[in-house]
């Protein structure tokens, strides 16, 4: 009967590593097949950037420490069309900055001046923007997105529980198969493998429309706020997994890669979250990414690009909403101070009606006011 139950727990551990290394698809799906369908990038470079940075990964943290694109720059070169070279001129630059902060020890000091309400109130406002991109993804076939959230949501009280999200990926994509009714990414186009250098002019607009506006995301979400979660849930990795070293590992992938084609990539709090729900707790996680990631790469072709195509973007929806609702959600919202509140959804508040930016701004003004008043206080009495 030992044995029985041991093996039963050793089957839903590595369901859980298997689940939890695709449980991000939401946010990386959407992004990199944009960028290969619509601005016809070469999928090979992409892929392979991926799969070799979530291999050191596996590596180097032995935990799921997630693998994303760097959203802002994904989503700005998708929508305004812009160019190979100019993706690949701000993956390089973005490498350069996290490593000059990481390696001169500025990344720590800014971690110290981030709060803990601070960096939550940053993962509200992210969280809740990817909950709102998942319903609109959901939205041209709700029935599909939601029955995908409902069997998700009622896994949790199932045994091997980790395998309801490739079973609704593939489920879904058998439906598409089958009907095509659903929206999704097509078509794919097929574009051959080129490593080219960026231009003069194109460094100079990427630093000004990509990497300024990608720098305070990557710094509070991906860093910071990534480094705080994956610390709560891993205490005993302890310094490992600290802001210095997130930079470095993001700044050297980017570096290193961005010049073969690879896009910008970063880590992620939101991609944390739901790889740690979905059972991800080791490399295997990672591992079993990063390896997926390279065979893409490797066998390339109408048939992997149209096995992709069949994913339902409704589904992607549904992933991308758990992802969300996963980082938006804190305790501190019921045990927390009233003034650790205020700070919260300030911050929160600031970050989603004007920028990332001006979010960590208002926040972290505001700490330093109540450790102020807390300064002025002590010393009247």
């Amino acid at each position: 009967m030992t044995c029985k139950y041991s093996f039963l727990n050793r089957c839903d551990r590595l369901s859980g590593e298997f689940s939890g290394a695709f449980a991000d698809l939401g946010t990386f799906l959407p992004l990199v097949l944009s960028l290969i369908a619509l601005n016809q990038f070469s999928p090979q470079g992409i892929f392979m950037g991926f799969g070799l940075f979530a291999l050191f990964i596996a590596i180097y943290y032995r935990r799921p420490i997630p693998v994303q694109p760097m959203k802002v720059i994904a989503a700005l070169v998708i929508a305004q069309g812009l160019t190979p070279g100019m993706l690949q001129a701000s993956g390089i630059l973005m490498g350069i900055i996290l490593l000059v902060l990481a390696y001169s020890g500025a990344i720590t000091w800014m971690a110290k001046q981030l709060s803990p309400a601070v960096s939550i109130g940053i993962q509200l406002a992210i969280g809740l923007q990817l909950i709102w991109m998942g319903g609109l993804m959901m939205s041209n076939t709700w029935s599909i997105g939601l029955i995908a959230l409902a069997v998700i949501f009622l896994s949790r009280f199932l045994p091997l529980r980790y395998l309801a999200m490739p079973a609704v990926l593939g489920a879904g994509m058998l439906w598409q198969y089958h009907t095509g009714a659903a929206d999704s990414f097509t078509p794919i186009v097929e574009t051959q493998w080129t490593i080219g250098w960026p231009t003069l002019d194109e460094w100079t607009s990427a630093a000004g429309l990509l990497v300024l506006p990608q720098l305070a995301l990557t710094l509070t979400n991906a860093v910071i706020a990534t480094s705080a979660m994956a610390k709560d849930k891993f205490p005993e990795d302890g310094d490992r997994l600290a802001p210095k070293q997130l930079a470095k590992t993001s700044g050297w992938a980017n570096l290193l890669l961005a010049p073969f084609g690879a896009t910008a990539m970063c880590h992620g709090a939101g991609g944390l979250a739901v790889q740690h729900h979905f059972g991800a707790r080791t490399w295997i996680a990672p591992a079993i990414f990063g390896s997926s990631c390279i065979l893409i790469a490797l066998a390339w072709g109408p048939g992997i690009a149209g096995m992709l195509s069949l994913i339902p973007l409704a589904v992607l929806g549904s992933l991308l909403t758990i992802a969300g609702s996963q980082l938006a959600w804190s305790r501190r919202f019921i045990d927390g101070r009233p003034f650790c509140i205020l700070v919260i959804f300030s911050t929160a508040a600031v970050c989603l009606l004007v920028n990332t930016a001006a979010g960590l701004a208002v926040g972290v003004v505001l700490e330093m006011g109540r450790r102020q008043w807390l300064t002025i206080s002590d010393l009247k009495s």
